[in-house]
């Protein structure tokens, strides 16, 4: 295996609140196949991009596991702003039902400032070069030896949710997206390098909700819509994947959850090698070492 892919946890929380000192929503970066690829772009995603040493005119691929805005909040701005930062080539956006509407709303309210730096600047149309292509389960996306596949996951009320796998001769990682306790995705991360699973802290959840002030409703949502740590080891040691990442942290701010906390309920389930996210983190494929 030629070991040059690279994961970037650009964005480590849960959710779309930001408090003061605390971590981003969530978004990732993989370089694989010589590809620059976003997944997902909540609110700080270019900002993490540029922290990770990426030209934002080198944006290349971005997919979008659901349209929950802690995933998609940045993805016009993001786009945007690589434009202005001298994006000149077409751009994919893949993402469920509904992104090419995100996308079109996106452009008409930024109609204004478009059109004017296509005459004063003499930027390309952004308009043209950005194709959005709207998946579902199964293949995404395959070019030149790199695979994504799709499989829907259960994130109610979200109906249209996809777990992401990207395979290539480098290695292969799959990403959970926002998903309950779902044993199917142990088939289809089956013997990934790499596992990217939510995770959420039962300990933690009551507070969450109390800080948050939604009540009733939000803690019925994540105990429906989410799963705890130790779930997501056992769909790592289920599906033998090589290392397992809790991404996507509920709650990732919270001053009384230490990150001893999230290995320790992950490992009643998974003995293998951890790494629990945050903002920024870089994660090797060669890295066999256990967190």
């Amino acid at each position: 295996m030629v070991l040059s892919a690279r994961l970037v946890l650009l964005g480590s929380k849960g959710g779309p609140a930001i408090r003061p000192g605390g971590p981003w929503p969530t978004s990732s970066l993989l370089e694989i196949a010589g590809r620059t690829i976003v997944v997902d772009c909540g609110l700080g995603v270019t900002r993490g991009l540029t922290d990770a040493g990426v030209p934002l005119k080198a944006l290349d691929l971005i997919v979008v596991t659901h349209l929950h805005s802690d995933h998609v909040l940045e993805l016009g701005p993001l786009i945007h702003t690589a434009w202005t930062a001298g994006l000149a080539h077409g751009v994919r956006v893949f993402g469920p039902a509904g992104t090419r509407g995100y996308w079109q709303g996106f452009l008409q309210s930024m109609a204004f400032d478009v059109d004017i730096r296509i005459v004063d600047e003499g930027r390309p149309d952004l308009r043209r070069l950005v194709e959005v292509v709207e998946f579902s389960d199964g293949q995404v996306f395959s070019e030149n030896g790199l695979t994504v596949s799709a499989l829907r996951v259960d994130h109610p009320p979200v109906t249209d949710c996809f777990a992401l796998r990207f395979d290539h001769a480098e290695g292969t990682i799959v990403f959970s997206s926002d998903t309950a306790y779902f044993p199917p995705l142990a088939d289809f991360a089956s013997g990934a390098d790499i596992l990217v699973h939510e995770a959420m802290l039962a300990a933690g959840v009551d507070r969450l909700v109390a800080r948050t002030g939604n009540g009733a409703g939000l803690k019925e949502h994540l105990l429906a819509s989410h799963t705890f740590a130790e779930q997501a080891g056992t769909i790592a040691e289920a599906a033998g994947v090589g290392r397992l990442v809790l991404h996507h942290l509920i709650p990732a701010d919270d001053p009384e959850i230490s990150q001893a906390d999230w290995i320790a309920a992950a490992r009643k389930n998974w003995p293998g090698a951890l790494t629990i996210a945050s903002d920024g983190l870089v994660v090797e494929f060669a890295d066999d070492s256990s967190g």
